[in-house]
């Protein structure tokens, strides 16, 4: 059975930093695209990062790139998402998901998408 569980979210102060984890148990990540989307409330879900299943390229949303640090960890099926200089609109529930099959050109579409963790909530006061 497939399953994504996610720990690491939670209040942080402006500036501050988190770590997000998304670890895969069913499936081998160095298989599989995986992505990061987070969802703020009021707001639809929204694209943060993204990697292919070769690793080799990984994908920001503007608003996050250079403050955010997609990787992954083959050995122990674990996709991190690393957060630095977080700010109060970061304040979101964010996801993870994966799928095996990703069209490049759509990889920020979470349609692209059909396995997601249960999303962990970070708070980031001002």
């Amino acid at each position: 059975q497939v399953q994504l569980v996610q720990s690491g979210g939670g209040l942080v102060q402006a500036g501050g930093a988190l770590r997000l984890s998304c670890a895969a148990s069913g499936v081998t990540t160095s298989r599989y695209a995986t992505a990061w989307f987070r969802q703020a409330p009021g707001k639809g879900r929204e694209f943060v990062a993204a990697m292919r299943a070769t690793g080799t390229n990984t994908y920001y949303a503007d608003s996050v790139k250079g403050r955010f640090t997609m990787s992954r960890d083959n050995a122990k099926n674990t996709v991190y998402l690393q957060m630095n200089s977080l700010q109060p609109e970061d304040t979101a529930v964010y996801y993870c998901a994966m799928n095996q099959w990703v069209i490049l050109s759509a990889i920020e579409r979470e349609d692209q998408y059909r396995m997601w963790g249960q999303g962990t909530q970070v708070t980031v006061s001002s």
